[in-house]
């Protein structure tokens, strides 16, 4: 059997307005959710995919970060502040290639880590870079494996995750609603596959040209979406992980 948490984890799935390009109102947005996350008794909060940006490609070069920005400071204090992880998606800085899309890690003892998208969306190769490691971490005893977007999109990322015997795998995101079904589809059957349960952390503003759909929720490790946000509501969706079990 699986190694699984034994005190639970609380993991607050972000649905916030995203400015295009605008990092500093962005960032605000977020330290906003960060201490409202924390006053529900979020353990983790997670953004979706480039939420310090917008998914805004054409911008990336331009508005990627270096790992010692202020911006991931600012992020560090508030999560040191509010006694929370905090996962934001991100472009960062890779030296000597294509910005890739990433993520920042900030853990309430000050600690940083970094993960970069390993498996690109058609067309984003012309503007990015692939990262080459899986993530893990634990918290509270829950170990949670980190997919951005199209990542999901590819078994060996799923199964990489369950293969460091994940308890929960969460994908930070940018789907539309002409895409939902599909993907929700695919997060149904990784779900049931390697019986974790399964998050996403969705847009809900319009970026990069995509009408997003919110709709940001969790899928229990029979594939049974078990909590939901309502649509495209500005939100924080809670979800509790204990012991492999998905409950509201």
């Amino acid at each position: 059997m699986k190694s699984r948490g034994t005190s639970g984890t609380t993991i607050a799935l972000a649905q916030l307005p995203v400015v295009k390009g605008a990092v500093a109102e962005n960032l605000e947005t977020h330290l906003a959710y960060i201490q409202h996350a924390a006053e529900r008794g979020a353990d983790l909060v997670v953004f979706p995919e480039l939420s310090l940006t917008g998914y805004e490609l054409e911008l990336l070069e331009q508005l990627a970060l270096p790992k010692d920005s202020e911006v991931f400071s600012t992020l560090s204090d508030a999560a040191a502040a509010n006694n929370i992880v905090v996962i934001a998606g991100c472009p960062l800085v890779s030296e000597g290639r294509k910005p890739q899309i990433g993520a920042v890690i900030c853990f309430s003892n000050g600690e940083r880590e970094f993960y970069a998208k390993q498996y690109l969306h058609e067309g984003e190769a012309v503007y990015c870079s692939t990262g080459n490691a899986s993530y893990l971490c634990t918290v509270n005893g829950t170990r949670i494996a980190l997919a951005i977007c199209a990542d999901f999109a590819n078994p060996a990322h799923s199964e990489a995750a369950a293969a460091q015997q994940a308890d929960v795998y969460i994908a930070s995101a940018l789907i539309s609603e002409a895409g939902y079904e599909v993907d929700a589809q695919l997060l149904t059957s990784i779900a049931k596959r390697h019986q974790f349960p399964v998050l996403l952390a969705n847009h809900i503003s319009n970026t990069g040209g995509w009408q997003t759909c919110g709709k940001s929720g969790g899928w229990n490790a029979l594939g049974e979406l078990t909590v939901a946000a309502n649509g495209t509501e500005h939100s924080l969706v809670l979800c509790h992980v204990s012991q492999g079990v998905l409950n509201k």
